[in-house]
């Protein structure tokens, strides 16, 4: 098995070397093939068996745009510039694009450039994917296209600017940074900063624009507004003069505030148990409130004037005119123990006190006979219930007054 195939080897080998020229030749036809393949397909981008539509983009102007560069969809090629001409209006660039690359017709074309050298291609940014799309023979408007700003404007305007630029400033900076040899750091510090600025502004270019043409005109009212903002300067220096006087007062403030806070959260941490209980209290009276906003409503009407026009209208005819009635008003026997008015002990309250007459004529806006809700079934006692019964004890706490037989002893002593 060795020897067979070593004896196929030496065999090749000497066909090789008997035929060297000719496979020397074919070596270079060979290389000579694949490198024009891969310059005119990898670096020329020639491509023969793809297919391509024509587009025409009316231009304001070339914006140094020349034939056989590239036309890229968001900085992917897909196409290059045919030709370049000149109409009434500007320039009009022929370019064609791959037939698989389907572009939006209201997508915005720009002519944008590798580097300041030039190397100018044109730019698809298309807002969406949706349709209509380019097809052979389109035309994309000027409105529609836009261009970079030539060499000669960034130049001119390079010009107004260097003139704005003080020689000694600039030689007192150049000595600032020489002083140290940390110099240079700093310069290049400072170059890029002003180098991230440019790139952040420019990333937001619209709006930059629109901030710059605002300042002017905040910046010439400004100018106009000049006497006031002096007078504005004086009063805010007095101002300032006077709260300077006052920082001693601040300071104590300060030192004193937190012993405030401090005694605020200790009184907040004593009376906590009994603010749970007011808080939720006023959480049910809230509720109760809210099922009877009609009756409050009615109680309290906006169709009355002020008590100032109710007083205004008994003056007249040089005297005060009222209306007295004698009629004896009605009162209401509410069923429960009655107590000598003379009685000192503090009692507690009655919890069920309703009117018993049952006659609609009486108490028309009484307790009773307020809207309530559906259902609700309170304006009168429960079913068997103790009209004598109290309400629950007041509940003492630290800061309770004491409630004896004909009262407190005084002076009371506060709680410590």
């Amino acid at each position: 098995m060795i020897d067979r195939t070593a004896g196929h080897v030496v065999r090749v080998v000497g066909f090789g070397y008997r035929h060297r020229l000719w496979l020397s030749t074919a070596g270079l036809v060979m290389t000579l093939v694949i490198a024009t393949a891969y310059v005119l397909v990898g670096a020329l981008r020639v491509t023969p068996f793809d297919s391509a539509y024509r587009v025409t983009i009316q231009l304001p102007e070339s914006g140094g745009l020349l034939p056989n560069q590239d036309v890229t969809l968001r900085g992917v090629p897909i196409g290059r510039v045919q030709s370049l001409a000149v109409t009434p209006d500007g320039v009009a660039a022929v370019a064609t694009v791959r037939s698989d690359v389907k572009i939006p017709t209201a997508s915005p074309v720009r002519v944008s450039g590798l580097s300041p050298a030039g190397e100018q291609y044109i730019e698809f940014v298309p807002d969406s994917d949706t349709g209509p799309y380019l097809h052979d023979g389109s035309v994309i408007a000027q409105s529609n296209t836009s261009v970079p700003v030539s060499l000669a404007d960034v130049l001119a305007h390079a010009d107004g600017m260097l003139k704005q630029v003080d020689p000694a400033k600039l030689e007192l900076v150049k000595k600032e940074l020489s002083l140290t040899n940390q110099g240079p750091q700093k310069l290049a510090n400072i170059i890029d900063g002003g180098t991230f600025l440019l790139s952040t502004l420019d990333s937001v270019l619209p709006e930059t624009t629109s901030v710059l043409k605002t300042s002017r005109i905040v910046l010439t009212t400004a100018a106009d507004k000049n006497p006031g903002i002096m007078v504005a300067t004086g009063n805010l220096s007095r101002t300032f003069v006077g709260v300077n006087k006052m920082v001693d007062g601040y300071r104590r403030f300060v030192d004193q505030t937190p012993q405030t806070l401090s005694a605020t959260d200790n009184l907040f941490t004593d009376n906590s148990d009994t603010m749970v209980g007011l808080l939720t209290s006023m959480a049910t009276a809230g509720q109760l409130l809210y099922v009877r906003v009609p009756a409050l409503n009615a109680l309290f009407p906006d169709y009355r004037g002020s008590l100032l026009d109710a007083l205004g209208s008994i003056m007249h005819d040089h005297g005060l005119w009222v209306t007295a009635d004698v009629y004896p008003r009605y009162t209401c026997d509410y069923g429960t123990p009655r107590r000598p008015p003379s009685s000192a002990d503090y009692p507690e309250p009655y919890l069920y006190t309703y009117c018993r007459d049952d006659d609609p004529a009486v108490l028309i806006r009484g307790a009773k006979n307020a809207p309530r809700p559906t259902g609700d079934d309170t304006a009168g006692p429960p079913p068997g219930a103790d009209l004598g019964q109290t309400t629950d004890p007041t509940p003492k706490g630290r800061y309770t007054i004491p409630t004896p037989y004909g009262g407190p002893v005084l002076p009371i002593e506060p709680p410590s």
